[in-house]
């Protein structure tokens, strides 16, 4: 399975809500912005044993961060690692916002 998607190409699951999106940011960069993408629910990166396990194994799981950088990508490896179908948006959330995407104050 992919690692990444595209704002655009993820921009009808968000719509459709026909995917689990995840804000996986860091505690003090999701404090600091009052926005996230429609539907999403942040869960701290630094607690991914706690959450992981909740997650259903048969949806798609898409996470971001600010950049897309390490955050995504360590919670991406534990995630698929335990057979969760899980890509993280290329550029994160700052990507999302590039291409028109729609947030929402959380």
């Amino acid at each position: 399975m992919n690692r990444t998607i595209k704002a655009a190409e993820l921009k009808p699951l968000v719509e459709n809500r026909s995917a689990v999106v995840l804000d996986v940011r860091r505690k003090s960069d999701y404090d600091s912005d009052n926005a996230r993408l429609p539907g999403a629910q942040w869960r701290d990166p630094e607690k991914i044993a706690e959450w992981s396990t909740s997650l259903p194994k048969d949806s798609d799981v898409v996470i971001y961060c600010v950049r897309g950088g390490s955050v995504s990508n360590s919670v991406v490896d534990h995630l698929q690692a335990n057979g969760v179908r899980a890509r993280f948006i290329e550029g994160g959330i700052e990507a999302w916002k590039s291409a028109g995407g729609e947030t929402e104050p959380k």
